[in-house]
């Protein structure tokens, strides 16, 4: 059976869709579609008619990086169809420019309405950007927290004679997978940041400068990994109601890349009857 030809689907969708006008070509009264001819297409990609024909019908499957690039500027598409365009031709998005943190109105919403929960919201280089009150209860005011520029990988490699400094919160927070995979995870999930923004100056200089103040991110960043990190549990050892596990996830913000970190406790333990008690007091 052959391959969905999932390319062709996309390109005459979206030349159907687009008007001459949104193109900027004159509009005919005598036009049959609404959108592009596959000419008028050739013609603002530059690209000759018959490779569009035989893009669409599936007969050419390969184009390059500089074809897929010339149609999506020629369709007008928004950054995630366009890197949808360059996944349908197996080839990898263009990287981007500085790496988000601004953080939608949608998600600031979803984040207060998630009260129940510690709630924070990180950059993709995983600067925290915004939290909601569970956060600062359960894990303390984020600014009083040591990381440099509010950069968690920047707070867990901070040096303290070549070993991992006792918290990186405002209280101490322990991965249940050890502090090793802890932070093999973010460092794998970093360097996919990295790849995405390579023009990023400011994670750039946090990598350079994390390589020369710190051995252990040094030998990770050195083996490789890349992954993203998609969770943990941890034990927060809260001042107020003790230790406290709780199941940490991440949740990712499509065409943004922020990482949504929510905490949660499992039903019926005490660790829910103490997040109980602390949103309690949060809220009062």
């Amino acid at each position: 059976m052959a391959p969905t030809n999932n390319f062709g689907i996309a390109l005459r969708g979206w030349r159907e869709r687009l008007s001459p006008l949104a193109g900027g070509l004159e509009s005919a009264a005598d036009r049959r579609i609404p959108g592009l001819r596959r000419e008028e297409l050739a013609r603002l990609a530059g690209v000759s008619v018959d490779y569009v024909v035989r893009l669409e019908q599936g007969r050419a499957r390969n184009p390059s990086a500089q074809v897929v690039t010339a149609l999506a500027r020629a369709l007008r598409l928004d950054t995630s169809e366009r890197d949808h365009l360059f996944r349908c031709a197996n080839l990898a998005p263009p990287s981007g420019g500085a790496i988000p943190m601004h953080v939608p109105p949608g998600v600031h919403r979803l984040v207060q309405q998630l009260g129940d929960a510690p709630v924070g919201v990180y950059a993709a280089d995983w600067t925290l950007v915004s939290w909601n009150r569970m956060w600062t209860a359960a894990i303390g005011d984020p600014r009083t927290y040591d990381w440099d520029r509010g950069n968690l990988v920047a707070g867990m490699f901070r040096s303290s004679g070549g070993h991992r400094v006792d918290s990186i919160a405002a209280w101490p927070v322990r991965s249940w997978a050890g502090d090793e995979a802890e932070e093999e995870s973010l460092v794998a999930d970093l360097r996919v940041t990295a790849a995405a923004y390579p023009d990023d100056a400011r994670l750039t200089l946090l990598v350079d400068r994390l390589l020369h103040t710190s051995p252990r991110f040094a030998r990770l960043w050195s083996n490789g990994s890349a992954g993203l990190h998609a969770g943990d549990r941890k034990t927060i050892e809260h001042p107020v109601v003790g230790d406290l596990t709780l199941d940490l996830d991440v949740l990712m913000v499509p065409g943004s890349d922020l990482r949504i970190v929510v905490y949660t406790a499992v039903a019926g333990t005490d660790d829910a009857e103490n997040l109980d008690a602390l949103r309690a007091a949060c809220y009062r």
